[in-house]
This record gives structure tokens, C-alpha cells and sequence, in this order.
């Protein structure tokens, strides 16, 4: 039997398969989510020096892949032994091999949530088209939601890309017709960019910024318009139960901003698995 006659015909070995290809993605989602918000910073700095007539910088580049990850307390550089999803973190007792500095939990823990996720959406869709553009919906996904926490950004490199990958993806019906594809990206941006207008005349603040118009425009391309509502709900109903979280166990401000990035990925999630049956459930119980 050929490998990929085990993909489509053993269920449990294309769940181990996308498990462990998860695995590998978290560890590269790792780097994007701590290198590119510095890779912009250093675009935008080296953009501003520019303008001022300043002479370009002359340090090494520094982008994605170079250069090689290191500890950030003795610069040991990491090798691929110690660079091993998971197991290298549990071999090494979180620890880095040189210095013995804490390494952050949450490397394995992003690494270990790529991998459930794969291996749900293995398990969801089986094998097939809809399940490797489902893995590619919730890769960037996992990527937005770090990246916005870290910063309360949302990377247009990311969500841009992310957008028309969906409109792309769609042109083949994967999970919408390429139609519903792109009223869902017009009315995903459309939404927010209302709320986020009628915010500011009414109160003279920003509510939220311009990546989530993008993000929820993404989600609309991908899913389609139908998921929009759903999406919204799901989203807001998380970050009022975080943010009430928030202001009772841990004494936070009502007025602190939150990012609201990982709840639209959260929502878009929910809406990826589930999204039809639960929009099936409100249509038959509040319309029949």
C-alpha cells in the first residue's frame, strides 16, 4: 500500500500524519510570532531613517530564517538536536543547554496546540481537499492570535495574504461558493469598520484597529458571509467572558484594552467545525 493510499484509506494514520505535521508547523509558527513583529519594527525604523536622510543600516540581516535561533540570555545557538517539538523542551527540563536560563512554556504549548488542531481538523474533515485548507486556515490563525497578544497587532503580511488565499480556495467550493466567498470578505470588513466608526463618533476613541476589519474580511472569504454572524457572536461572547475574567480574578482595569484578534480567531475556529450544523440548530429552532 502507498503512502498516500494509507492517507486516504487509514483515518488514525492521517490523524498521526497532520498531528505531527502540526507539530513541526507550531515549531515554525514559534518564530514567526516572536521574529516578525521585530522584523517590522526594523522595516519601520530603518523606513523612518530614510525619510530623515539617514545612511541605510549596515547590521545583519535579521528576518525569518536567519539568523539560527539562540538562547536570549548567552546567545547559545540552538541546534536541531534541541530544536525537536516538544520532546527537546522536555528533554533539555525547559532549560537552555548552555546557561540553564528558563525557556518559556509556551513554545511546547504552541507547538502542542498546532498539533491538536491538525490532527482535529484531520479527524473533522478526513482526507481530502477541505482538510489540507483547513490546516491552512488554522495555521495563520495560531500566528494572528500570539502575535496580537504580544503587540495588538495584526500583521497586514499575514492577513492579506491570509484574505485572498480564501477567495482562492473557494474558487474550487471548497467550503463556499467563491460568490458568498466574496461578499464575505466585503461584509467582514464592512462590519467592523462600522462598529469601529460609530465607537469613535460616539465616544471620540478607537474600539479596535484596522487588522481585525481585515481579519474578520479573511474569515468572510474563507467561510463565507452565512458564518459571519456566528463568527461575531462567538467572538464577542469570549472576550466579554475574558475580559469579566480578567477584571475579577486578576483585579485588571475595565478600561484596559484588550486584543480582540484571538477572540475573531476563536469565533472563525468555532465557525470552521461547526459552523453549519450551528447555523442549521438557529435556523430550525428560532425559524421553522
Amino acid at each position: 500500500m502507498s503512502f498516500i493510499d494509507l492517507l486516504q484509506n487509514t483515518p488514525l494514520f492521517f490523524i498521526a500524519f497532520c498531528s505531527i505535521i502540526g507539530l513541526m508547523v507550531g515549531s515554525f509558527l514559534n518564530v514567526v510570532i516572536y521574529r516578525l513583529p521585530k522584523i517590522l519594527n526594523q522595516e519601520w525604523r530603518q523606513q523612518c531613517a530614510e525619510l530623515r536622510g539617514e545612511l541605510a543600516d549596515a547590521s545583519l540581516p535579521y528576518n525569518i530564517l536567519t539568523p539560527r535561533s539562540a538562547c536570549p540570555k548567552c546567545g547559545h545557538k540552538i541546534t536541531a538536536l534541541e530544536n525537536i517539538p516538544i520532546a527537546s523542551y522536555v528533554a533539555l527540563g525547559g532549560r537552555c543547554a548552555q546557561c540553564h536560563a528558563s525557556i518559556s512554556v509556551r513554545y511546547p504549548a504552541i507547538e502542542l496546540l498546532t498539533s491538536l488542531l491538525s490532527g482535529l481538523v484531520a479527524w473533522h474533515f478526513g482526507y481530502g481537499v477541505a482538510a489540507f485548507a483547513a490546516l491552512v486556515f488554522i495555521w495563520p490563525m495560531i500566528a494572528l492570535t500570539f502575535i496580537d497578544i504580544d503587540t495588538q497587532l495584526l500583521p497586514d503580511n499575514i492577513t492579506l495574504p491570509f484574505l485572498w488565499a480564501g477567495l482562492l480556495i473557494n474558487l474550487g467550493d471548497v467550503f463556499i461558493d467563491a460568490r458568498s466567498a466574496v461578499i464575505g470578505a466585503v461584509a467582514g470588513y464592512l462590519a467592523l469598520w462600522l462598529v469601529y466608526w460609530c465607537y469613535k463618533l460616539i465616544s471620540g476613541k478607537e474600539g479596535m484597529g484596522h487588522g481585525d476589519f481585515k481579519l474578520l474580511a479573511a474569515i468572510g472569504a474563507w467561510l463565507g458571509w452565512q458564518i459571519l454572524p456566528l463568527v461575531i457572536f462567538f467572538s464577542s461572547l469570549l472576550a466579554t467572558l475574558v475580559g469579566l475574567g480578567f477584571i475579577v480574578l486578576a483585579g485588571r482595569g475595565r478600561h484596559v484594552p484588550i486584543p480582540f484578534g484571538p477572540y475573531l480567531a476563536g469565533g472563525g475556529l468555532i465557525a470552521l467545525f461547526w459552523g453549519n450544523q450551528l447555523n442549521l440548530a438557529y435556523f430550525e429552532l428560532f425559524l421553522s
